[in-house]
């Protein structure tokens, strides 16, 4: 009696018991189960030339940008643009943040129109491409690489040790201590290092809408977050 008790009092135990720790589930694997690896590239598109309408309007507006002629900017504006996911959106809302000498707004509309982009339908396109393009994995783990052999280093400091190279990847951005000019990642093999910002962009930055409305395109969204 009391060794089948004692041997049911193991067998419980042990069955509560925490089993072996498994690897930490990887996020931005390809979700096609015939890519070998899973590893996940995002190439870069622009399928602005298969419209010239489109593609003379888009540079227009990026020689715009570049000379921060405001007046060419607005002209090339849909007067409903939503700027964000509140209330405050529109022309005015655009201007404002235009005005504002402490915005990047410059800076930030010239970054996402230099990195293609797709049409979603003939009457609108998507940029930058990293949006256009994203695949189906977690867009806030997740970031792509926007450079040809990118270095991964060591650590965050700039003439720190290379570990590997990477092209157009998909890769899990870590939470790190501030580090401005690189982040800490994770590649597709479990490796990690640290790649500068400059060639990470996330799919929920800065993104324009473009839409074409009574024969003439407008600047319809320009949002960041989700």
């Amino acid at each position: 009696m009391l060794m089948g008790a004692f041997v049911a009092l193991l067998s419980g135990a042990l069955a509560q018991a925490p089993g072996p720790r498994s690897a930490p589930v990887y996020p931005c694997l390809s979700p096609d189960p015939n890519v070998e690896s899973r590893r996940l590239r995002l190439l870069p598109v622009d399928e602005a030339v298969a419209q010239p309408d489109f593609f003379s309007f888009r540079a227009r507006l990026q020689i715009a940008i570049a000379r921060r002629d405001e007046g060419a900017v607005l002209a090339a504006t849909d007067p409903g643009i939503r700027t964000s996911f509140g209330p405050d959106n529109g022309l005015n809302a655009f201007r404002a943040q235009l005005r504002d000498s402490k915005s990047t707004i410059w800076a930030d509309l010239a970054a996402a129109l230099a990195l293609g982009g797709a049409f979603r339908s003939p009457d609108s396109f998507e940029a930058p491409y990293v949006f256009a393009k994203w695949p189906d994995v977690d867009a806030f783990e997740c970031s792509a690489v926007i450079g040809d052999l990118v270095r991964v280093r060591v650590s965050a400091e700039p003439d720190s040790a290379v570990v590997t190279r990477v092209s157009f990847d998909v890769v899990q951005v870590m939470p790190q201590p501030d580090s401005p000019g690189a982040a800490r990642v994770r590649l597709w093999n479990g490796r990690t290092g640290f790649i500068a910002v400059a060639y990470l962009r996330s799919p929920v930055a800065h993104r324009t809408i473009f839409q074409r409305v009574r024969g003439q395109w407008r600047l319809a969204a320009f949002v960041a977050g989700d």
